[in-house]
C-alpha cells in the first residue's frame, strides 16, 4: 500500500528537511538550523541580514567601533616591539637582551639596531660617518619609538600598552587609538631631538607609553569617571624619570605633552562632525611637532 506523499513545509534553505517554522517577515519555512531568534518569534538569515543594513553599528562616545574590543591595534604594537628586540639580540647578542647596560645592569646593551634607529641628532659615529636626524635620517623619529633597550625595558613598556593600551583602544577604537600612540611616541622622540645634547642616542617605548598613561586620566575626566587608581602610576613614572640616571628626560615629558594634547583632541570633539573634528586636531598637534623638528634641524645646521 503506497503512503500519500508529504505535504509538510520545508525549509528554502535545506529542501529536504521538513519544518513548521517561518520567518516572521517574509513568512518562508525555516529549519531549526536556519531560525534566527528575534523579539517575537524567528527570522530568515536573509532578513536579518536585510534589517541589519538599517542598523547604525554601535559606538563609544569617542567613536570608536567594536573592532577595539579585539585589541589588535595593542597586540600589533607589542608584535613590533618584540620584532626589534629580536632583530636586535640577533645583531647584538645576549648583552642586548639583559646585563648590558643601565638599571643595575638589567638594561641591554646598544646594537647595530639601537644604533640605527635611536633618537641622534648630529654627530659623527665611531665609523667616522655622519648620523642623526639632521643628517636626513628622519626615520628615527619614528622608528626610536619601537625599539628597547633588553627585555626588562621591554617588559615594562609593554605592560602598560597591555593594560592601558588595552582600555584605550576600547574607547577610542583601534585606528584613533593607534593616532595617539604614535602621536605621544613621536612627539616624544622630537622632544629628546630637540632638547638632548645632538651626539646622545635615546629610544624606548616610553615615549609613547607615558602618553597613555596621561590619556587615561584624560578620557576618565572626559566621561566624569574617578581618575584616581592612575594618577600615582603616572607621578611615580614622573619621579622615576627625575631620579633614574641615564633616562631620557625630555622624552618622556615630551610624550606626556603629546599624549595629553591628542587624547584631547580625540576626547572633547562632539557630533556633528566628530571624525573630521578629531582628525584635524590630531594633524594640528602633529604640525607643531614636525615644525619643533624642523627648527632644531635648521638650528643645527646652521
Amino acid at each position: 500500500m503506497n503512503e500519500a506523499p508529504s505535504t509538510a513545509p520545508v525549509c528554502y534553505r535545506h529542501p529536504s528537511v521538513e519544518t513548521q517554522l517561518a520567518c516572521t517577515r517574509c513568512e518562508r519555512p525555516i529549519c531549526v538550523k536556519c531560525r534566527v531568534d528575534a523579539a517575537v518569534g524567528f527570522q530568515c538569515p536573509e532578513c536579518v541580514k536585510q534589517g541589519n543594513k538599517g542598523v547604525r553599528p554601535a559606538r563609544t562616545a569617542f567613536g570608536g567601533s567594536r573592532a577595539g574590543q579585539l585589541g589588535y591595534a595593542c597586540q600589533a604594537i607589542i608584535g613590533v616591539n618584540v620584532l626589534f628586540l629580536i632583530v636586535s639580540a640577533i645583531f647584538g647578542g645576549v648583552p642586548a637582551i639583559v646585563g648590558g647596560g643601565g638599571w643595575f645592569g638589567l638594561l641591554g646593551s646598544p646594537t647595530p639596531v639601537t644604533d640605527w634607529g635611536s633618537v641622534f641628532g648630529y654627530a659623527y659615529y665611531q665609523d667616522g660617518v655622519l648620523h642623526g636626524v639632521a643628517a636626513g635620517e628622519w626615520y628615527r623619529l619614528v622608528t626610536a619609538m619601537f625599539i628597547n633597550y633588553g627585555a626588562v625595558h621591554l617588559l615594562l613598556n609593554m605592560s602598560l600598552v597591555a593594560t592601558l593600551g588595552r582600555y584605550l583602544e576600547r574607547q577610542l577604537g583601534p585606528l584613533r587609538f593607534l593616532a595617539l600612540y604614535l602621536i605621544a611616541g613621536f612627539g616624544g622622540n622630537v622632544a629628546a631631538y630637540v632638547f638632548q645634547p645632538q651626539n646622545v642616542n635615546s629610544a624606548g617605548a616610553s615615549t609613547a607609553t607615558y602618553g597613555l598613561v596621561i590619556a587615561v586620566i584624560v578620557l576618565n575626566r572626559r566621561l566624569s569617571l574617578d581618575a584616581g587608581p592612575v594618577i600615582p602610576l603616572l607621578v611615580t613614572n614622573i619621579i622615576f624619570t627625575f631620579s633614574v640616571p641615564g633616562i631620557s628626560i625630555a622624552g618622556h615629558l615630551g610624550g606626556l605633552v603629546a599624549g595629553a594634547a591628542a587624547a584631547a583632541a580625540l576626547a572633547y570633539p562632539g557630533l556633528p562632525r566628530r571624525g573630521l573634528k578629531q582628525g584635524l586636531g590630531c594633524a594640528l598637534i602633529v604640525a607643531v611637532i614636525v615644525a619643533a623638528a624642523v627648527a632644531r634641524t635648521i638650528y643645527l645646521l646652521s
